[in-house]
């Protein structure tokens, strides 16, 4: 069995954007040429301001979008040639919100249940076992198998969710924010139990977060996006403790900090952000850049190889290659 989950090579989407009356449509580049390998049992965090493409790409590994350009393979097989049910078996998704992405109308019992109906299975009492086996699993009581959403708490609600996508045993769960709905006390129950259902089912994990306390918290690798570029990539521990491209260390720079003397931090990124649909030249950070040079303004850099980390930088040359 391969420990390669999925690998995604020079992955693009694009979106026709309408520009206004007369003015025709342009493109949008959300995902540009990404390449990404997550290994069994891995976390790979997304990390990157909103907008720079980390939920598109998760909606194209999830099979929800289709690439414009590029190849993914899901456990060595084309994503492409996968049948839908086989895909919806092997990848589940855990969406940001708990409160909109459960049916208001459907009990507990029947929102955890409903994957393995898709999958076709047909036996009620082999769907109650399995649900209430889940259930137990996340740590939600068999008592509120009858119940509805509007019943329960945030963090059940999240639990309930967490249930769905694992209640046919996928292999690989893709998280968004799933735990910026929550509650800050409510948050490290839910990160702690997906830690734990890693390790007692072998999971593989790709979260998205704009926090960055939960990323160190949970990931083991963490790919940094920028306008639809992979712009670094490295595992956790090395990553906080040593960012390589200049964008990485202003986003470790502005997480806040408790002590009060310290104030808000200065980034140095400006209040702009680039446009999308018309990016810079060259090196798409350079505008914001404090370390930029002659030729980020004119030539795009390549990637480099920095030991087991990545990064996308002119600072680091092409020695590499």
């Amino acid at each position: 069995m391969s420990d390669v989950m999925i690998n995604a090579s020079n992955v693009t989407r694009n979106f026709s954007i309408s520009r206004g009356m007369f003015r025709g449509k342009k493109t949008l580049r959300a995902v540009n040429g990404v390449n990404l390998t997550v290994k069994r049992g891995e976390v790979l965090a997304l990390v990157g301001e909103s907008g720079c493409g980390k939920t598109t790409l998760a909606k194209i590994l999830l099979g929800l979008l289709p690439q414009t350009a590029g190849s993914i393979t899901l456990c060595g097989k084309p994503i492409n040639e996968v049948p839908r049910l086989e895909l919806a078996r092997l990848v589940q998704p855990i969406f940001q919100d708990p409160y909109s992405s459960l049916n208001p109308r459907k009990s507990i019992g029947s929102i955890i249940g409903l994957p393995m109906h898709v999958q076709g299975v047909e036996d009620s009492h082999a769907i109650r076992r399995q649900v209430e086996t889940t259930m137990d699993l996340v740590g939600l009581p068999s008592r509120l198998f009858g119940s509805y959403p509007n019943q329960l708490s945030g963090g059940q609600r999240q639990r309930v969710a967490i249930a769905r996508a694992l209640v046919n045993r996928p292999q690989v769960i893709v998280c968004d924010e799933p735990t910026s709905a929550l509650d800050v006390s409510v948050q490290s129950q839910i990160l702690n139990l997906l830690s734990d259902l890693r390790k007692e089912l072998n999971l593989t994990y790709i979260i998205i977060s704009h926090n960055l306390a939960v990323v160190e918290h949970i990931a083991t690798r963490v790919a940094v996006m920028y306008l639809g570029r992979l712009v670094e990539e490295a595992k956790t521990t090395e990553l906080f403790a040593r960012p390589q491209h200049p964008y990485t260390v202003a986003l470790l720079e502005s997480v806040l900090t408790p002590e009060p003397s310290l104030g808000i931090p200065n980034t140095q990124l400006g209040a702009s952000y680039p446009n999308p649909i018309d990016p810079p030249n060259g090196c798409a950070f350079h505008p914001r850049c404090a370390r930029a040079m002659p030729q980020c303004s004119t030539q795009a850099p390549n990637g480099t190889r920095l030991g087991q980390a990545f990064v996308e930088c002119h600072l680091y040359g092409d020695e590499s290659h």
